[in-house]
């Protein structure tokens, strides 16, 4: 089974073991052997996104292996010879700032959350001129993998179990007033003992894609629900998220998600799951997931 660490984000290519990179961009990550801290030596980078790099490393206090995500936007951060994070033009400086701030939120709220099907934060802390969270790190694939190699059973009763405990970690965040807004099969981690972990809230890309008013950074076409396309925070709620996960069922019975909501406020060409006389499911298991889409 591949080991993987929280995602870096959904940026280009997906490697073997559920990372991502850009295969033209320059080697940004940090040496291996680098010292974070007084107790954080990395060992292997993990998983690289156009928002974040991922390192498997010691945490040699503890004497445990943690996975840390550094903030590192590529598309106008550099890294320095001394290690620095630094910014390709200053006009950039006030996006950096936006982005690292959501980085840092993100990472306060999840070490405040506790659910075995959430992703749980250690520790979080700011060198370099950017800013690091600690987690676990987790081992299995991606929702996606995992389905696409046939290693889990798509039965009805696997997808309620799925669902059950993801929705369990929805109502965590969900009772303080906290939304992912970014859930996807990309983002949906099967640990080894099968139990799904809700990943990469994706904080410090949305506060980017939000000051630069581009929706292609801050939006899965698909999974994303029409008030995402609006940008505004008021009109999310738990409904967004719940959308979301809808849609990754109905990828889940399909093979893929369902058109983009902006396009169905005209002409809702989505097929129901009712329709498809899937013998998998029962007809009032697909009903609910019709509804939620």
């Amino acid at each position: 089974m591949p080991s993987v660490s929280p995602s870096a984000d959904d940026d280009r290519t997906v490697h073997s073991d559920g990372a991502f990179a850009d295969r033209g961009a320059p080697d940004l990550a940090l040496p291996i052997g680098t010292r974070l801290g007084d107790r954080f030596v990395l060992k292997e980078v993990v998983g690289r996104g156009g928002f974040g790099i991922v390192y498997r490393a010691s945490d040699e206090k503890l004497r445990r292996e943690v996975a840390i995500k550094e903030y590192m936007p590529a598309s106008f951060a550099l890294r320095s010879d001394s290690g620095e994070v630094i910014l390709r033009t200053e006009r950039h400086r006030e996006v950096f700032t936006r982005g690292r701030d959501g980085f840092i939120d993100e990472a306060r709220s999840l070490a405040e959350f506790d659910h075995p099907a959430l992703v749980k934060v250690f520790d979080f802390m700011q060198a370099n001129g950017t800013a690091y969270m600690v987690m676990p790190f987790y081992r299995g694939p991606t929702l996606r993998q995992a389905i696409q190699a046939g290693s889990v059973p798509v039965s009805e009763q696997w997808v309620f179990n799925t669902l059950r405990a993801l929705l369990g970690a929805l109502a965590t965040i969900h009772a303080r007033q906290f939304i992912h807004r970014d859930i996807a099969p990309d983002n949906i981690l099967i640990l080894d003992d099968g139990r799904p972990l809700l990943l990469d809230f994706g904080a410090a890309r949305r506060a980017i894609g939000e000051e630069s008013l581009d929706f292609t950074v801050i939006l899965k076409p698909g999974y994303a629900p029409v008030e995402q396309y609006g940008g505004r925070s008021s009109s999310m709620g738990a409904w967004t998220d719940v959308y979301a996960l809808g849609a990754v069922v109905y990828w889940i019975v399909t093979g893929s998600p369902p058109p983009p909501s902006v396009g169905r406020l005209e002409h809702d060409d989505a097929v129901r799951l009712v329709d498809r006389m899937d013998r998998r499911f029962s007809r009032e298991f697909l009903s609910a997931i019709d509804r939620s889409i």
